[in-house]
Protein backbone atom coordinates (compact mmCIF):
# COMPACT_ATOMS: atom_id res chain seq x y z
CA UNK A 1 0.00 0.00 0.00
CA UNK A 2 1.12 3.47 -0.73
CA UNK A 3 0.65 5.65 2.25
CA UNK A 4 1.14 8.83 -0.03
CA UNK A 5 3.87 10.50 2.25
CA UNK A 6 6.48 11.06 -0.01
CA UNK A 7 6.88 14.74 0.00
CA UNK A 8 4.75 15.36 3.15
CA UNK A 9 6.04 17.24 5.57
CA UNK A 10 5.57 16.22 9.28
CA UNK A 11 6.41 17.40 12.72
CA UNK A 12 7.55 15.17 16.22
CA UNK A 13 7.64 15.97 19.19
CA UNK A 14 9.69 14.11 22.03
CA UNK A 15 11.44 12.55 18.70
CA UNK A 16 15.16 10.90 19.38
CA UNK A 17 13.68 7.85 21.20
CA UNK A 18 11.17 5.24 21.72
CA UNK A 19 8.09 5.11 19.53
CA UNK A 20 8.27 8.57 18.20
CA UNK A 21 11.44 7.77 16.82
CA UNK A 22 10.31 4.91 15.23
CA UNK A 23 7.65 6.77 13.83
CA UNK A 24 10.22 9.50 12.53
CA UNK A 25 11.98 6.13 11.03
CA UNK A 26 8.97 5.34 9.25
CA UNK A 27 7.96 8.46 7.98
CA UNK A 28 11.22 9.52 6.24
CA UNK A 29 11.43 5.85 4.67
CA UNK A 30 8.43 6.58 2.88
CA UNK A 31 10.09 10.05 1.98
CA UNK A 32 8.14 12.37 4.11
CA UNK A 33 10.22 15.51 5.55
CA UNK A 34 9.98 15.88 8.88
CA UNK A 35 11.22 17.64 11.89
CA UNK A 36 12.72 16.27 14.93
CA UNK A 37 13.11 17.42 18.77
CA UNK A 38 14.01 16.53 22.38
CA UNK A 39 14.99 18.68 25.20
CA UNK A 40 18.80 17.40 25.08
CA UNK A 41 20.89 19.13 22.34
CA UNK A 42 23.21 16.14 22.10
CA UNK A 43 20.26 13.29 21.99
CA UNK A 44 18.94 15.17 18.62
CA UNK A 45 21.94 15.83 16.73
CA UNK A 46 23.26 11.78 17.48
CA UNK A 47 19.59 11.47 15.72
CA UNK A 48 19.98 14.06 13.06
CA UNK A 49 23.03 12.45 12.25
CA UNK A 50 21.62 8.39 12.02
CA UNK A 51 18.36 9.77 10.52
CA UNK A 52 20.34 11.79 7.92
CA UNK A 53 22.42 8.95 6.54
CA UNK A 54 19.39 6.40 6.36
CA UNK A 55 16.48 8.88 5.17
CA UNK A 56 14.35 9.15 2.02
CA UNK A 57 13.09 12.55 3.22
CA UNK A 58 14.62 15.73 4.97
CA UNK A 59 14.98 15.87 8.37
CA UNK A 60 15.42 18.95 10.71
CA UNK A 61 15.70 19.66 14.22
CA UNK A 62 16.94 21.37 17.64
CA UNK A 63 16.67 21.05 20.90
CA UNK A 64 13.36 22.07 22.58
CA UNK A 65 11.27 22.29 26.06
CA UNK A 66 7.64 21.67 25.29
CA UNK A 67 6.90 23.18 28.41
CA UNK A 68 8.75 26.47 27.48
CA UNK A 69 5.63 28.18 26.02
CA UNK A 70 8.08 30.90 24.01
CA UNK A 71 10.30 28.66 23.36
CA UNK A 72 8.02 25.59 21.93
CA UNK A 73 6.24 28.23 19.54
CA UNK A 74 8.79 29.41 17.79
CA UNK A 75 10.16 25.86 17.64
CA UNK A 76 7.51 24.92 15.96
CA UNK A 77 7.07 28.65 13.60
CA UNK A 78 10.87 27.59 12.52
CA UNK A 79 10.71 23.80 11.82
CA UNK A 80 7.17 24.85 9.53
CA UNK A 81 9.97 27.46 7.80
CA UNK A 82 12.22 25.20 7.19
CA UNK A 83 10.36 22.64 5.92
CA UNK A 84 8.26 25.30 3.89
CA UNK A 85 4.46 24.11 5.70
CA UNK A 86 2.93 21.33 7.48
CA UNK A 87 1.15 19.18 6.61
CA UNK A 88 1.43 16.51 9.94
CA UNK A 89 1.94 17.10 13.23
CA UNK A 90 2.06 13.63 16.12
CA UNK A 91 2.55 15.16 19.65
CA UNK A 92 5.15 12.83 21.56
CA UNK A 93 6.52 14.07 24.66
CA UNK A 94 5.12 13.11 27.68
CA UNK A 95 5.92 12.91 31.34
CA UNK A 96 5.28 9.89 32.58
CA UNK A 97 3.38 8.25 35.48
CA UNK A 98 4.15 9.17 39.69
CA UNK A 99 1.89 9.60 42.48
CA UNK A 100 4.67 11.25 45.14
CA UNK A 101 3.46 14.89 45.15
CA UNK A 102 1.20 17.03 43.39
CA UNK A 103 3.69 18.12 41.24
CA UNK A 104 3.34 15.33 39.28
CA UNK A 105 -0.52 16.98 38.23
CA UNK A 106 0.79 19.96 37.19
CA UNK A 107 3.72 18.34 34.93
CA UNK A 108 1.69 15.82 33.26
CA UNK A 109 -0.92 18.79 32.89
CA UNK A 110 1.97 21.37 31.18
CA UNK A 111 4.00 18.23 29.08
CA UNK A 112 0.91 15.78 28.20
CA UNK A 113 -2.37 18.70 27.66
CA UNK A 114 -0.83 21.81 27.41
CA UNK A 115 1.84 20.96 24.78
CA UNK A 116 -0.20 19.24 22.73
CA UNK A 117 -2.89 22.13 22.42
CA UNK A 118 -0.16 24.71 22.05
CA UNK A 119 0.86 22.91 19.32
CA UNK A 120 -2.00 22.23 18.09
CA UNK A 121 -2.99 25.62 17.73
CA UNK A 122 0.37 26.88 16.44
CA UNK A 123 0.47 24.58 13.45
CA UNK A 124 -3.39 24.40 12.91
CA UNK A 125 -3.35 28.13 10.94
CA UNK A 126 -0.38 26.61 9.15
CA UNK A 127 -2.60 23.41 7.97
CA UNK A 128 -5.09 25.54 7.31
CA UNK A 129 -3.09 27.21 4.30
CA UNK A 130 -2.63 24.17 3.09
CA UNK A 131 -5.46 23.11 2.81
CA UNK A 132 -5.43 20.15 5.51
CA UNK A 133 -3.42 17.93 7.30
CA UNK A 134 -3.33 15.20 10.19
CA UNK A 135 -2.81 15.49 13.57
CA UNK A 136 -2.06 11.76 15.63
CA UNK A 137 -2.24 12.61 19.76
CA UNK A 138 -0.91 9.83 21.64
CA UNK A 139 -2.76 9.17 24.76
CA UNK A 140 -2.77 5.27 26.70
CA UNK A 141 -4.79 2.46 27.48
CA UNK A 142 -4.50 3.96 31.16
CA UNK A 143 -7.02 6.76 29.90
CA UNK A 144 -9.77 4.35 28.88
CA UNK A 145 -9.62 1.90 31.92
CA UNK A 146 -8.29 1.95 35.81
CA UNK A 147 -4.52 1.30 35.62
CA UNK A 148 -1.93 0.67 38.45
CA UNK A 149 -2.52 4.05 40.66
CA UNK A 150 -4.85 7.02 40.54
CA UNK A 151 -1.70 9.11 39.03
CA UNK A 152 -2.36 12.50 37.04
CA UNK A 153 -0.96 10.39 33.35
CA UNK A 154 -4.12 8.67 33.63
CA UNK A 155 -5.92 11.47 33.79
CA UNK A 156 -4.66 13.93 31.44
CA UNK A 157 -4.21 10.98 28.72
CA UNK A 158 -7.92 10.75 29.20
CA UNK A 159 -8.27 14.98 28.82
CA UNK A 160 -6.79 14.11 25.69
CA UNK A 161 -9.07 11.84 23.76
CA UNK A 162 -12.53 14.31 24.70
CA UNK A 163 -9.87 17.21 23.21
CA UNK A 164 -9.09 15.15 20.23
CA UNK A 165 -12.48 14.08 19.38
CA UNK A 166 -13.89 17.81 19.51
CA UNK A 167 -10.84 19.32 17.79
CA UNK A 168 -11.20 16.90 15.09
CA UNK A 169 -14.94 18.16 14.52
CA UNK A 170 -14.56 21.46 14.58
CA UNK A 171 -11.63 21.57 12.07
CA UNK A 172 -12.50 19.14 9.89
CA UNK A 173 -14.31 21.41 7.40
CA UNK A 174 -10.57 22.71 7.29
CA UNK A 175 -9.71 19.14 6.10
CA UNK A 176 -7.56 18.58 9.05
CA UNK A 177 -8.31 15.10 10.69
CA UNK A 178 -7.62 14.79 14.39
CA UNK A 179 -7.11 11.09 15.95
CA UNK A 180 -5.43 9.89 18.78
CA UNK A 181 -3.78 6.30 19.10
CA UNK A 182 -3.73 4.52 22.64
CA UNK A 183 -0.97 2.04 23.24
CA UNK A 184 -0.66 -0.52 26.08
CA UNK A 185 2.68 -1.40 28.03
CA UNK A 186 5.34 -1.14 25.64
CA UNK A 187 8.83 -2.12 26.46
CA UNK A 188 11.98 -0.46 25.07
CA UNK A 189 15.56 0.10 26.03
CA UNK A 190 15.52 3.53 28.04
CA UNK A 191 11.53 3.76 28.43
CA UNK A 192 9.35 3.16 31.32
CA UNK A 193 8.64 -0.83 31.24
CA UNK A 194 12.34 -0.90 30.96
CA UNK A 195 12.69 0.94 34.39
CA UNK A 196 9.45 -0.81 35.79
CA UNK A 197 11.42 -4.26 35.39
CA UNK A 198 14.99 -3.15 36.82
CA UNK A 199 13.23 -1.37 39.92
CA UNK A 200 9.33 -3.37 40.59
CA UNK A 201 10.16 -6.47 39.35
CA UNK A 202 7.18 -8.05 40.85
CA UNK A 203 4.66 -5.62 38.61
CA UNK A 204 6.88 -6.28 35.38
CA UNK A 205 5.94 -10.07 35.64
CA UNK A 206 2.34 -9.59 36.82
CA UNK A 207 1.53 -7.57 33.54
CA UNK A 208 3.62 -9.69 31.14
CA UNK A 209 1.84 -12.44 32.52
CA UNK A 210 -1.84 -11.09 32.36
CA UNK A 211 -1.38 -10.04 28.56
CA UNK A 212 -2.83 -12.77 26.34
CA UNK A 213 0.43 -12.55 24.01
CA UNK A 214 2.93 -13.23 27.11
CA UNK A 215 4.76 -9.92 25.99
CA UNK A 216 4.74 -6.37 26.02
CA UNK A 217 4.22 -4.41 23.14
CA UNK A 218 7.26 -3.31 20.90
CA UNK A 219 7.62 0.93 19.63
CA UNK A 220 7.33 0.24 15.81
CA UNK A 221 4.23 -1.55 16.61
CA UNK A 222 2.90 1.61 17.93
CA UNK A 223 4.37 3.69 15.47
CA UNK A 224 3.27 1.39 12.21
CA UNK A 225 -0.43 2.60 13.19
CA UNK A 226 0.43 6.15 14.13
CA UNK A 227 2.04 5.98 10.55
CA UNK A 228 -0.97 5.04 8.88
CA UNK A 229 -3.53 7.49 11.07
CA UNK A 230 -0.96 10.37 9.83
CA UNK A 231 -1.32 9.21 6.30
CA UNK A 232 -3.47 10.14 3.39
CA UNK A 233 -4.22 6.46 3.06
CA UNK A 234 -6.57 7.20 6.21
CA UNK A 235 -8.28 10.22 4.64
CA UNK A 236 -11.70 9.22 6.26
CA UNK A 237 -10.60 8.38 9.67
CA UNK A 238 -10.83 11.81 12.09
CA UNK A 239 -11.84 11.59 15.64
CA UNK A 240 -11.17 8.07 16.21
CA UNK A 241 -9.25 6.50 18.93
CA UNK A 242 -7.27 3.31 18.19
CA UNK A 243 -6.12 0.71 21.08
CA UNK A 244 -2.71 -0.80 20.00
CA UNK A 245 -2.53 -2.92 23.04
CA UNK A 246 -2.36 -6.44 21.26
CA UNK A 247 -5.10 -7.52 23.76
CA UNK A 248 -4.57 -5.94 27.09
CA UNK A 249 -7.23 -4.02 27.95
CA UNK A 250 -10.57 -5.75 29.10
CA UNK A 251 -12.58 -2.72 28.15
CA UNK A 252 -15.27 -3.78 24.64
CA UNK A 253 -15.38 -1.54 22.60
CA UNK A 254 -18.48 -0.83 20.09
Amino acid sequence: MDLGLRGKRAIVTGSTKGICRRVVDLLVDEGADVAICARSPEAVAKALKELKHNADGRVVGRACNVRKEDEYKQWIEDMVQELGGVDIFIPGVSAGGGMDSERNWWNAFEVDVLSVVRGCETVIPHMKKAGGGAITIISSTAAVETFMVPQAYNSMKAALLTYAKQLGQFVGADGIRVNTVSPGPIEFEGGAWDMIKETMEGVYKHTVKAHPTGRLGKPEEVANCIVFLSSPAASWVNGSNLVIDGGYTKRVQF
